[in-house]
C-alpha cells in the first residue's frame, strides 16, 4: 500500500520486480519521477560545469589572471563537485528521494547568484572567484543522489534504460550550459537589475559564430540565467516526486531530512577546502601536495568526516552503506567509471580553455629558436561556437549505451569503449602536438574536434554500460550507494583533466596529457576483461 497516491507522497509499498505491480502502478510513478529528475540534474550539471565557459570569457574580457590561474577555477569546481558526491551517495537512504532532490536543486540558487555577483567585479581578488567555483560543486554532487534515487524506481531489466535516460539527458546540462551561457552573455537579461556590461578585448563566440572585440558582454548572466529555471524546478521536485520508504525507511519529517542533507553537504566542504589549501600554491594555499596525493587525501577525509560526524539513526544508515567497500566489484567498477564519466566531465571542463590557448594563439619561434605562445591568432576558430559539440555527443550517446547493454551485456560494451578511447587518445595527442608547434594551428582544429567527438561518444556509451553493470551486480539496497560512490570518484576527472592538461600546456607538451590518458584506458581494457569477460570470470558480462 502507499501512504498516499498523490504527487509528493511517501510510498510504503514498492515492488518493481513484480511485473503486475510494475505495469499497473509502478511504471507511471517511476517515469514521473524520472522526467522531473532529468531537468533538475541538467541544471546541476550546468551550474557545476559553467566555469569551463566562464574562464574563456574572463580571458576575452581581460580579467587580471594568468591562464594557469583560470585553469584552477575549473579544477576547483571539479574537485568540489566530486567531493560533494561522496555524502550525496548516501543521502537518498538517509533523507528520501523527494526531499533530497528538492533541496539540492534549490541549493543551486546560491552559487548561481553568487557567481553573477563576483563576475561584475573584475578587480576582486582570485580567491573570491575560487570561492564561487568551490560553491558550484553542489551541482556536481547532485548527480550521485539523483542516480541513486532513480535506480530505486526501476526493475533490474530496465536499469540501463532508466539510468541511461536520467544520466544521459541530465548530462545535456553541460551542453546546455555551453550553448546558453554564450547566448545570455550577449544581452542585458535582467536590465538594470543585472548590472553593467563589460567590453570584449579579444574575439569571443557563441553557437552561431564569432563575436568581435569591442562588443558589450554581460558575463554575470552566466550565473544569473540559471535562477530563472531553478525556482520552478525546485517547486516541481517538491510537488511531483516521491520518497520510497522501502529504500528510505527512517527519513523523519521533511525538516529533519533537510537538516541531514544540509549537515552532510556542509561537512563535505571541509575536506575540499583543507585539501585545496594544502595543494594550491601561495597566496591561496601552501603548495605542499601534488594532485595524485591530494585526491586520495580528499576522498579519505570526506569518508572519515562522514563516519565521525554521523550520529543517531544517521550513524546506523551510514555504517550500513559503508558495507559496499567490502565488495571488490565496487572498486573494479569505480575504476572503469573513471574511464567513461571521468573522461566525459574532465574533458567538458578542460576543453573550452584548452581550445582557446592551443588554437587561439600562433605558436612561433623567437630569434633563439624557442617557441613562444603569446601571439594572438587572427584566424582562430570561435571556441564557444564549437566547445558544446563534444559534450552534446557524449550525452546523446549515454542512453544508447544503457540500451545496448540491456541487450548484449554491459561489460562487452565497456570493452569496446576502452579500446576506442585508447586509440583516439593517442591520435588526439598527436594532433595537439602538431597544433601547439604551428604558426597556423587552425589547420588542425577540425581533426582535433573530430577526434574529441569520438572520445566523447565512446565515453557516453561507456557511462551507460558501466552503470547498467552496477545495476545488475548489486542488490537494490546497495546499487544506489555504489552508483553514487563510483560517480563520486569518477567526478574527480573534472579536477584531474584541467590540472593535467593545463600543466602540460604550460610546459609546452599538451600531447603528453592525452598519451597518459590513453595508457590508462588501455590498462582498463585489461581490468574489464579480467573481471567480467575472461572464460572463468566470477560474473560474466553483467
Amino acid at each position: 500500500m502507499t501512504t498516499s497516491t498523490s504527487h509528493g507522497s511517501d510510498i510504503a509499498d514498492w515492488r518493481p520486480e513484480d511485473e503486475q505491480f510494475w505495469e499497473s502502478t509502478g511504471k507511471k510513478i517511476a517515469y514521473r519521477n524520472l522526467w522531473i529528475s532529468i531537468p533538475a540534474l541538467l541544471c546541476g550539471f550546468a551550474v557545476w560545469g559553467m566555469w569551463g565557459v566562464i574562464t574563456v570569457q574572463m580571458l576575452n574580457l581581460g580579467f587580471p589572471f594568468t591562464q594557469a590561474e583560470l585553469f584552477t577555477l575549473t579544477a576547483i569546481a571539479g574537485i568540489a563537485g566530486a567531493t560533494m558526491r561522496i555524502p550525496a551517495s548516501f543521502l537518498i537512504r538517509l533523507a528520501g528521494g523527494r526531499n533530497t532532490i528538492f533541496l539540492t536543486t534549490a541549493m543551486l540558487l546560491a552559487p548561481a547568484l553568487g557567481t553573477g555577483i563576483v563576475l561584475q567585479h573584475k578587480e576582486w581578488p582570485l580567491w573570491a572567484f575560487q570561492l564561487m567555483a568551490l560553491w558550484s560543486g553542489v551541482g556536481g554532487g547532485n548527480f550521485a543522489s539523483s542516480m541513486s534515487n532513480i535506480s530505486s524506481f526501476f526493475p533490474k531489466r530496465l536499469q540501463g534504460t532508466g539510468l541511461g535516460l536520467n544520466a544521459g539527458l541530465g548530462n545535456f546540462g553541460v551542453t546546455a550550459m555551453q550553448i546558453v551561457i554564450p547566448l545570455v552573455m550577449t544581452v542585458g537579461l535582467l536590465g538594470s537589475w543585472g548590472g553593467a556590461p563589460e567590453v570584449l578585448l579579444h574575439e569571443s563566440g557563441w553557437i552561431f559564430g564569432k563575436i568581435a572585440p569591442g562588443t558589450q558582454t554581460w558575463i554575470q548572466n552566466a550565473g544569473f540565467a540559471w535562477v530563472l529555471s531553478l525556482v520552478p524546478l525546485a517547486a516541481l521536485c517538491w510537488f511531483g516526486m516521491n520518497n520510497l520508504k522501502t529504500v528510505s525507511p527512517a527519513t523523519g519529517n521533511p525538516l529533519t531530512a533537510f537538516a541531514k542533507i544540509t549537515y552532510l553537504y556542509t561537512l563535505a566542504f571541509v575536506p575540499s577546502i583543507f585539501m585545496l589549501y594544502l595543494y594550491r600554491p601561495a597566496p591561496t594555499g601552501l603548495g605542499l601536495l601534488n594532485m595524485w596525493v591530494a585526491i586520495p587525501l580528499d576522498i579519505g577525509l570526506a569518508l572519515l568526516v562522514m563516519k565521525m560526524a554521523a550520529f543517531g539513526t544517521m550513524k546506523e544508515g551510514v555504517t550500513k552503506q559503508f558495507e559496499i567497500f567490502r565488495n571488490k566489484h565496487t572498486w573494479s567498477l569505480t575504476i572503469l567509471y573513471i574511464v567513461t564519466f571521468g573522461s566525459f566531465i574532465g574533458f567538458s571542463m578542460a576543453l573550452p580553455l584548452s581550445m582557446k590557448v592551443i588554437f587561439g594563439i600562433s605558436h612561433v619561434a623567437d630569434a633563439n629558436g624557442v617557441m613562444q605562445h603569446t601571439l594572438n591568432n587572427p584566424n582562430a576558430p570561435a571556441v564557444l561556437a564549437f566547445a558544446w559539440i563534444g559534450p552534446f555527443v557524449g550525452a546523446l550517446f549515454r542512453p544508447m549505451g544503457g540500451w545496448i547493454s540491456d541487450k548484449v551485456g554491459g561489460s562487452i560494451v565497456t570493452q569496446w569503449v576502452c579500446g576506442v578511447m585508447a586509440v583516439a587518445g593517442v591520435a588526439v595527442g598527436y594532433v595537439m602536438q602538431l597544433a601547439y608547434h604551428s604558426a597556423m594551428p587552425e589547420q588542425y582544429f577540425f581533426a582535433f574536434l573530430a577526434l574529441f567527438v569520438v572520445l566523447f561518444a565512446a565515453s557516453g556509451i561507456g557511462n551507460g554500460s558501466t552503470f547498467r553493470t552496477i545495476g545488475v551486480i548489486f542488490d537494490r539496497q546497495q546499487a544506489g550507494p555504489v552508483l553514487g560512490w563510483t560517480s563520486a570518484v569518477a567526478a574527480y576527472g573534472a579536477f584531474i583533466a584541467p590540472v593535467v592538461i593545463g600543466a602540460q600546456i604550460k610546459v609546452g607538451t599538451p600531447e603528453m596529457a592525452m598519451y597518459g590518458f590513453a595508457v590508462f584506458y588501455a590498462l582498463c581494457l585489461v581490468l574489464n576483461w579480467w573481471f567480467y569477460l575472461r572464460a572463468d570470470a566470477e560474473i560474466k558480462n553483467p
